[in-house]
């Protein structure tokens, strides 16, 4: 009876620690995304979708900024294995080529302004009166922090090119000094402001704004950043935000808007990280993308294609000579 009762004990340990092959745990991989708020719909769509055909991968999504995204990297040294930010400048600036060796630009978007049917003077608004109704003084609007998130710099830069465009002196200051105590980290977190009423309109991607059902005013493309063709014109306004280090500044100049991906050299899973990419930039990942207002940049364009991984390199083009 004690052979037994070993016996049967031995077999009860085998159970509880999975010793036994057909109940044997299987591994997860992780892989670890930093992106723009702006890229939390398409990118949690994509997530459920990939995690369905690999179930023994966990894709782990950590929405911010795109310059705090970068800044966990470069200062708090946070585990990443993909980062995609709302402007390739941030990669191509603060993490290549210390912390990353390549990026792909993937996506683009445009500035409008956002409301809904609440928003004082939504009736009346239009493209071409949208200056004066935020002017008027029991209007509130909202924007994102330009020292943590490309659409805070990007309102800013659009704030400088209607004063051109509009022929308006002073035009950029007036905006950029009204409501001042509605700026938020992410484009994102203006859309609870909007939804609980708190702020009449606010400077967006247009891809938010119809993610959440919202009304907006296209701008003109003069100043919205959304055409490849006006990036002279683009190119033509600059601002200083926060740079890569504390207490450090860096010069971003005005351009169409393009969103970039990187995998950081220090990735955990670079492999799987890598197949999701593939995954991302697929016809399923631009079917998402335009579901959700959002146009890919095709062909995807990468400033460093030799330094690509192999399996998606081929998925780009090289800049054009100068």
């Amino acid at each position: 009876m004690k052979s037994v009762r070993l016996l049967l004990l031995s077999f009860f340990v085998l159970f509880l620690s999975g010793g036994c092959g057909s109940h044997r745990a299987v591994k997860t991989t992780d892989i670890v995304v930093f992106h723009a708020g702006s890229l939390s719909v398409p990118f949690l769509q994509l997530k459920n979708e990939y995690e369905k055909a690999n179930p023994n991968v966990r894709i782990l999504l950590e929405p911010a900024g795109s310059i705090v995204c970068a800044r966990k990297i470069t200062e708090l040294k946070k585990d990443c294995d993909l980062m995609a930010s709302a402007d390739y400048f941030v990669i191509d600036k603060m993490l290549i080529p210390e912390y990353a060796d390549w990026s792909i630009k993937f996506a683009t978007n445009e500035i409008v302004l956002a409301y809904n049917s609440k928003s004082k003077y939504a009736s009346e608004i239009n493209s071409n009166n949208w200056i004066d109704v935020l002017l008027r003084k029991d209007v509130i609007y909202g924007r994102s922090d330009p020292d943590k998130d490309p659409c805070g710099y990007r309102t800013v830069f659009t704030f400088l090119l209607a004063e051109k465009y509009y022929k308006i002196s002073g035009l950029a200051q007036k905006l950029i000094s009204r409501n001042s105590n509605f700026i938020r980290p992410k484009e994102v977190d203006l859309v609870a402001l909007i939804e609980s009423d708190a702020i009449d309109y606010m400077f967006q991607y247009k891809s938010v704004a119809i993610q959440h059902g919202l009304k907006f005013i296209e701008l003109p493309a003069e100043i919205n950043l959304s055409d490849p063709s006006r990036e002279s014109e683009y190119q033509s306004v600059s601002l200083e935000v926060t740079g890569s280090k504390p207490d450090t500044k860096m010069k971003v100049t005005g351009d169409f808007i393009n969103y970039s991906l990187t995998i950081p050299k220090n990735a955990t899973n670079q492999e799987a990280a890598i197949d999701f990419v593939c995954y991302l930039l697929s016809e399923k990942g631009m079917d998402v993308f335009s579901k959700n207002g959002q146009n890919f940049l095709v062909p995807f364009i990468s400033d460093q294609p030799d330094k690509l991984p192999g399996k998606i390199r081929n998925l780009i083009k090289q800049p054009k000579a100068n």
